[in-house]
């Protein structure tokens, strides 16, 4: 306060004897003289950051400004789909295969989705699950449904017993559409499913294509046989909740418990594909995408822009590394999606002259780990790489907007206070916030670990939380008094550390680091090094208690089908690129390994087995050998001998 009354005496000062402008001239060099002289290392890390946060402030704005337009109008998803449909209804929206799908057929099918369901006594508010695989029908069952004011939940295929009955349960769904191929799954938990709900069997075979035969005894209605003579409903306004209402959830991947319903409003669904959009891709570019369409990736990011933006996209009923570019090469793909290990498997293909026979300029996703970054883009010869980061339920998302090799977006060092995302400091045990004397939470410094908080504000697409369908659930994601008393932050509970010119890299998620020798383990850097010079197999890294031992002891399940491991020259390649502390005491070799439908690696069986040859389903186990530097084989007696301290670790 007292510098700042300094300041304008001294300017009113000055500006009585030389003027306006050359006051103002002494005042702005005196200012710049003042940062070279006392701020010199601020200065160069803005300079060299002013590019990237200038671009991505300027998409920033446009992103605000789609919303700003389409909460006006209070537009749905149908209402935005149906002006790109007035642009371009000739124009190819969907490839999958060898079928083609016209922006304007997409909209008339799901025009005749409306009908059906509004026969079918669907009405606003109501909920329709989707149980189906991967086809053009899938979004376009969607569109006409929550055209209806219905909210659709997209419910992963794999789901089977009482997953699949808390997915629906938990939607509180009054209908449902399931893939013919999942009727077993349905009828197996049928009993345990509310008498009242409607379920439909649904196949992707055209519409002029034969009556289905029905299975005898189902019961089950066939939804393509009544689509055939249901015709289109007249286009109109969706009758639904507006900008602000839901209109899908999506589960998370289901790596720890039951899965949770994530709320998509229309304005998140256009925020998450405005953001991406904006960074590298344009309406003409084709978009290849071979994810699920039940999670927000495939879902959300990539087949919204089809229908915000007006691309092309190619939809894969499921996803093959070594199809991967001879696809794109086949469908003319300027740009591909990817997620998870997805880029770990394509690299570990054999090289092919296809490798760079293709058009792919750009690929995004999250997920790509930074060992492999250059190798990635230089064997497959792509230009751009997006990487981004954001949790379905939550509103903290950000992008790598200059391709900076592993970096997963940036905090600005210019405009901190732009875009209101921040990483704070936890307690390693605990995952609760540190807080000041306020009983504010304490930011992290350059190079500080600590878990990701986006900041919620109502009204603002980029700051809307939503969380699950579960208020409870929603509720644990919040943290309260972050910057300011009374505030409040959605946290991620992933652990990433920001760099000096504010670049941002994932380390682990809250709970996966452990203790062990007294120092913290990160799971994800010693996965990324197992594969690595594992020739890029499969590993998951836990932690396991060992008795009267302090903290948690590392472990790694590594996937080995032909037999073919070297675990003496594994030992010797971990010893050159990791810790001793950071080296896995335990391996487990195993023929095959649980992935999510995002290619996440489930270890919370994995864990909770540990490293009991007895538990371990015909696992080989081994641990480490110090002395030696060698994985010895464990058995029922090393296993107690390790218990009881006659084997030390």
């Amino acid at each position: 306060m007292i510098l700042a009354l300094g300041a304008v005496v001294a300017f009113i000062a000055v500006y009585q004897y030389l003027g306006l402008l050359l006051t103002a001239v002494v005042f702005i060099t005196s200012g710049l003289l003042y940062l070279l002289i006392f701020h010199r290392r601020w200065c160069y890390v803005a300079l060299k950051t002013a590019p990237r946060d200038i671009r991505a402030l300027w998409c920033y704005v446009k992103v605000l400004l789609i919303a700003w337009k389409c909460s006006r109008q209070n537009a749905t998803v149908p209402d935005i789909f149906h002006e790109v449909v007035q642009r371009n209804p000739n124009k190819n929206c969907f490839l999958f295969q060898e079928e083609v799908w016209t922006f304007k057929e997409v909209e008339d099918y799901s025009l005749r989705v409306t009908a059906l369901l509004k026969n079918q006594g669907i009405k606003k508010g109501n909920i329709v699950g989707l149980l189906t695989n991967n086809c053009p029908q899938m979004p376009a069952m969607w569109l006409g449904a929550t055209r209806l004011g219905a909210v659709c939940p997209l419910i992963n295929i794999n789901q089977r017993g009482n997953a699949l009955i808390h997915s629906i349960n938990v939607a509180k769904c009054d209908a449902l559409i399931f893939s013919d191929e999942y009727l077993s799954a349905i009828q197996d938990v049928s009993s345990q499913l509310d008498p009242k709900l409607k379920l439909y069997k649904f196949s992707c075979r055209p519409l002029n294509s034969p009556k289905s035969q029905k299975a005898s005894g189902d019961g089950i209605p066939d939804f393509i046989d009544l689509l055939k003579v249901t015709p289109p409903a007249p286009w109109t306004k969706a009758d639904g909740f507006g900008f602000q209402g839901k209109l899908l959830y999506i589960y998370t991947s289901g790596t720890t418990g039951l899965p949770k319903a994530a709320v998509i409003t229309t304005s998140r669904f256009i925020f998450m594909v405005a953001g991406l959009h904006h960074m590298r891709l344009n309406s003409s570019d084709v978009v290849y995408c071979s994810l699920p369409l039940y999670h927000t990736a495939g879902g959300v990011v990539s087949v919204g822009q089809a229908l915000i933006f007006g691309c092309t996209v190619v939809l894969k009923p499921k996803f093959s590394a070594s199809q991967f570019f001879p696809d794109c090469a086949k469908y003319k793909a300027t740009a591909a999606h990817y997620i998870g290990e997805m880029c770990r498997y394509i690299l570990a293909t054999p090289p092919s002259p296809v490798d760079k026979q293709h058009n792919v300029r750009v690929i995004f996703g999250n997920g790509l780990r930074p060992q492999i970054w250059t190798e990635f883009v230089t064997r497959f010869n792509i230009k751009y790489v997006t990487e981004f980061y954001g949790a379905t339920e939550g509103n903290a998302n950000i992008a790598n907007t200059d391709g900076t090799p592993g970096a997963i977006g940036f905090l600005s060092r210019i405009f901190p206070s732009i875009y209101p995302i921040a990483i704070i400091k936890v307690d390693q045990e605990t995952g609760e916030p540190v807080r000041n004397l306020e009983g504010l939470c304490q930011m992290a410094g350059p190079d500080e670990p600590g878990v990701f908080i986006g900041k919620i504000s109502a009204n603002n697409p980029s700051r809307e939380y939503h969380g699950y369908v579960d208020k409870a659930a929603s509720d644990k994601k919040v943290v309260k008094d972050v910057f300011v008393k009374g505030d409040s932050a959605f946290i991620s509970g992933d652990i990433l550390v920001a760099d000096e010119f504010g670049y941002l890299y994932f380390r682990d998620r809250t709970g996966d680091t452990f203790r062990w020798r007294g120092e913290n383990v990160s799971t994800s850097e010693v996965e990324a090094a197992i594969s690595r010079v594992a020739s890029h197999r499969d590993a998951v890294v836990y932690g396991v208690l060992v008795p009267n031992t302090e903290g948690r002891a590392g472990m790694c399940g590594i996937v080995d089908p032909d037999g073919s491991l070297d675990l003496e020259q594994l030992a010797r390649d971990l010893a050159r690129d990791l810790p001793p502390y950071a080296r896995p005491i335990f391996v487990r070799v195993m023929s095959s390994m649980d992935m999510t439908g995002t290619f996440k690696m489930k270890k919370t069986d994995l864990q909770k087995e540990g490293f009991d040859p007895s538990l371990t389903k015909g696992d080989k186990v081994y641990y480490l050998d110090m002395k030696q530097n060698k994985y010895i084989p464990l058995g029922p007696q090393e296993y107690e001998c390790i218990n009881n301290g006659k084997i030390r670790l």
